[in-house]
C-alpha cells in the first residue's frame, strides 16, 4: 500500500506526525508494536510546505559528534538552505518515530519529493 501525503501550505510538524502514524501502521486494522508495516509513504510538494521566517531562525537543530568541542548547531533556515525541505521533512519524520530498533527499518518506507 502507497499513502501519498500533499505538503503544499500545510506545517512541518503536522506532515510529519501523520506520515510517522502510517509508517508505524497505526491506521491498519492488523497494527503491532514490535512489526514493520509494509505500506510505503510519499510526501510530495515538500518545498511548498509552509514555514514561518521565526521557525527558520528560532529552530535549531543539534549534533554532538561525541569529541570535546564537538557540538554542532544549524538552524532550520540553514540547514533549507544547504539540504531543501526534502532532509527537514526527513528529519521531522524520523524524530516522530519511536526510538527502538525498527525506526531505521521504518524511515526506508518514507520517499519525499520537492
Amino acid at each position: 500500500m502507497k499513502h501519498v501525503i500533499d505538503a503544499q501550505g500545510k506545517k512541518i510538524g503536522r506532515i510529519a506526525s501523520a506520515a510517522a502514524a502510517v509508517l508505524i501502521g497505526k491506521h491498519s486494522t492488523s497494527f503491532a508494536k514490535n512489526k514493520v508495516f509494509d505500506g510505503k509513504v510519499e510526501i510530495v510538494n515538500a518545498a511548498k510546505a509552509e514555514v514561518s521566517a521565526k521557525k527558520k531562525v528560532g529552530d535549531v537543530y543539534v549534533t554532538y559528534t561525541g569529541f570535546r568541542g564537538g557540538l554542532n548547531k544549524e538552524s532550520l533556515g540553514h540547514l533549507i538552505e544547504r539540504r531543501g525541505m526534502k532532509e527537514v521533512l526527513r528529519r521531522a519524520v524520523y524524530r516522530m518515530l519511536p526510538p527502538n530498533k525498527l525506526r531505521d527499518q521504518r524511515i526506508k518506507n518514507l520517499s519525499v519529493t520537492e
